[in-house]
């Protein structure tokens, strides 16, 4: 299973310096509801994977709070509904946004093939040209 980044982090101080993404991050902004045992949230993604996303927040979530989360992906009609895992959060600095870190969990086959082909097509989108080809 991929994983989102582990950047350095206090709140990550135990995973600090160790990046456990499989896959980079791929830009896209949508809108993202999720919610904790407590509350609920709307927020935007700064960016995702296949293994989960960043959702950029001032909202403090420890590491391992379960999040429900529901958004929809750029060309498609339906919303997904999935769950995942805060594995870091950031409270922000000059080059960062403050936010947080989700891991996907137990995706469903169908969540998981539309993920997949968002990422992969806007990696496609995003590779400059080789130069000659």
């Amino acid at each position: 299973m991929s994983k989102v980044s582990t950047d350095a982090l206090p709140e990550a101080a135990p995973l600090e310096g160790v990046d456990r993404r499989k896959s980079e991050r791929i830009p896209v902004v949508v809108r993202v509801d999720y919610s904790t045992v407590d509350d609920f949230f709307s927020e935007f993604t700064a960016n995702v994977n296949e293994g989960g996303i960043f959702i950029e927040t001032e909202e403090r979530h420890p590491p391992d709070t379960l999040v429900s989360l529901q958004f929809s992906l750029p060309g498609s009609p339906e919303p997904l509904q999935v769950t995942g895992r805060v594995v870091w959060s950031t409270p922000g600095g000059p080059d960062q946004n403050p936010g947080i870190g989700i891991e996907f969990e137990d995706l469903d086959q169908r969540a998981r093939q539309r993920i997949d082909e968002l990422v992969r097509s806007l990696r496609v989108e995003s590779t400059p040209p080789v130069p000659g080809a």
